[in-house]
């Protein structure tokens, strides 16, 4: 269908996903495509063979035109995510149409190639299996209509961005390619140093990647239709797509951290963890407790999927780790795990070995807890002189944990064994620390409105110069899975009217510019109505997560970054 309108003589194939890396080519399954009729319709034959039973398979629709009194449109190419094999039953109905080609180009922009090729590394099923789980909650796959049925009720409705591309979509495919709709869709989508596009799922693609662009022009083509609805009433600041999610037991979310799974696990500061599947929906509803839970501001998760969080006592002294199973239950005893000089426990991260490292922010120390919570720190933990109230933690490759300091200009790497402590003068609160593919620390600093870079043999390549792209008062960073540096902000610049908390991009040290800014100068993702950011994490379809801790609430960037392995444990890496 092309909106309203059946969308005669396309070419039609089914294709399984590629598996030789992002983008990757897919298998054609007919031998020959099939042709849709005068009402739009057409029919798969039983009989073709998918690579394996788990295959993901996608529909492309090609060309045709969009009903009987229009003219044929080669800039027409949509396509639908329809699924696992051996999933697809006998019978089953699906639409191919602009709502759900937009649903594809975003909940698969990691995977999707320019030409419609859709793959990923044999390595990233999980990855590519929750992307096509997305889009089917982006748009439904049998009607063409935003919200899927499997999207969650907990969460914020795509519909009006997702149908304000899919006009913008649709104003081109019932024109012709020389219209206005298509070429000014081709040039607001072109980018630079790439050829055009010349049809519409892969100017779709090109609006996905690089949502900031022409987000003004693209939102007046769009207006040009009015086939979907509800749509977005104004121009979006950028095209990037968000959904919001809530309940779960949340309550001043925090730290987070996503398993091998892809479900999301969220620590709140009013004694309870909550987590999330994927596509958004509570896994439990009340979230879960016990186990010396407290008020919680770190999390992270091992290789098992067990996910440990931080607890600040509600009175008293001390703090506790509690660890929770797959199943949400405490494995770490009635009260936490306590030893190793646990006070005040502010951040966390997991070892390759298993162990995890603490930092305490009460009295300046470092805890080690083996994998059974067992202290390897002595009973009082490492300190030096160095340590000045540290808030954030992350492990190098060589098991050495690096903090950072919310007193001071440092950050300090801490030996595995303890006993050598070296700080480095580069930051201003370093609030949040994440190391990139190639060894290098990044630092955000909250206070002078930037990042930091240091080079894995300790050399400061940046002490705070790394600026713009909207960065303000930076709370969290996370770097994708080509190298790039993604940067959560806390506050939003103090101007009138007051700007909406969004994200920032940089390039990473992979590239020639590292550091340079890849967002405006307001960031991206603004729309998402962020309010008191917290934490940010990627997962292996490249969607990208936020904590509020003002609103209560988790939002996922869908296809935004570059796929990751999860969970996180020491160097990112591409899964």
């Amino acid at each position: 269908m092309a909106g309203h309108q059946p969308l005669i003589g396309a070419s039609v194939q089914l294709y399984a996903a590629g598996t030789g890396g992002n983008g990757s080519a897919g298998t054609a399954l007919l031998s020959a495509a099939v042709t849709t009729d005068a009402s739009g319709a057409f029919s798969v034959a039983g009989g073709y063979t998918c690579p394996k039973a788990s295959s993901q398979l996608y529909l492309i629709a090609r060309g045709g035109k969009a009903g009987a009194s229009a003219t044929v449109n080669s800039a027409i190419v949509f396509a639908d995510a329809i699924g696992e094999c051996d999933k697809v039953a006998t019978g089953t109905q699906f639409t191919v149409n602009e709502a759900a080609t937009a649903a594809e180009a975003y909940a698969l922009a990691q995977f999707l190639a320019v030409g419609g090729d859709v793959g990923a590394s044999s390595t990233n099923t999980t990855g590519i299996s929750n992307a096509f789980a997305t889009a089917a909650g982006l748009a439904d796959v049998s009607a063409g209509t935003s919200p899927g049925s499997g999207f969650a009720a907990n969460g914020s409705s795509p519909a009006p961005r997702i149908n304000a591309v899919a006009n913008l979509l649709n104003a081109c495919a019932v024109a012709t390619p020389s219209a206005p709709a298509c070429a000014g869709l081709f040039s607001a989508t072109a980018v630079a140093g790439s050829a055009a596009p010349n049809n519409t799922l892969d100017a779709a693609l090109n609006l996905v990647r690089h949502p900031a662009a022409n987000a003004g022009a693209l939102y007046t083509l769009s207006t040009a239709s009015t086939a979907f609805t509800p749509t977005l009433g104004s121009a979006p600041a950028d095209w990037a797509l968000f959904v919001n999610y809530t309940g779960g037991g949340m309550n001043s979310p925090t730290g987070l951290g996503i398993d091998s799974k892809g479900n999301v696990w969220v620590a709140n500061y009013a004694t309870v963890a909550s987590e999330f599947a994927n596509k958004g929906a509570p896994i439990f509803a009340n979230g879960v407790t016990g186990g010396g839970m407290s008020a919680s501001y770190g999390l992270a998760v091992d290789s098992n999927d067990n996910a440990w969080v931080t607890n600040v006592p509600a009175s008293g002294l001390g703090g506790a780790v509690t660890v929770f199973n797959s199943s949400g239950q405490p494995i770490s005893g009635a009260n936490g795990f306590t030893a190793g000089g646990v006070y005040y426990p502010f951040a966390i991260a997991m070892d390759t070995d298993g162990s995890a490292w603490i930092a305490d922010n009460g009295n300046s120390h470092l805890t080690h807890l083996s994998s059974s919570g067992a202290s390897l720190s002595g009973a009082n933990g490492f300190t030096d002189a160095s340590l000045l109230l540290p808030v954030s933690i992350v492990v190098d490759g060589s098991h050495n944990p690096w903090l950072g300091n919310s007193t001071g200009s440092t950050v300090v790497k801490v030996s595995g064994n303890g006993t050598q402590f070296t700080p480095y003068t580069c930051c201003n609160n370093a609030t949040a620390l994440a190391f990139d593919q190639r060894g290098n620390l990044w630092a955000a600093n909250y206070y002078s409105d930037s990042v930091s870079e240091i080079s894995g043999s300790g050399t400061v390549v940046s002490a705070g110069a790394y600026v713009g792209g909207g960065i303000y008062h930076p709370q969290g960073l996370a770097i994708d899975g080509v190298g790039n540096v993604w940067v959560l902000n806390h506050l939003s610049r103090p101007q009138i009217p007051l700007p909406p908390l969004s994200l920032s991009e940089l390039a990473g040290a992979q590239t020639t510019t590292p550091g340079a800014p890849l967002t405006p100068s307001a960031g991206i993702g603004g729309g998402a109505n962020l309010s008191l950011a917290f934490a940010i994490a990627i997962d292996a379809s490249g969607n990208i997560w936020v904590t509020n801790t003002g609103s209560n609430t988790l939002t996922e960037y869908v296809g935004l970054a570059a796929p990751v392995k999860t969970p996180l444990i020491g160097l990112p890496a591409a899964p």
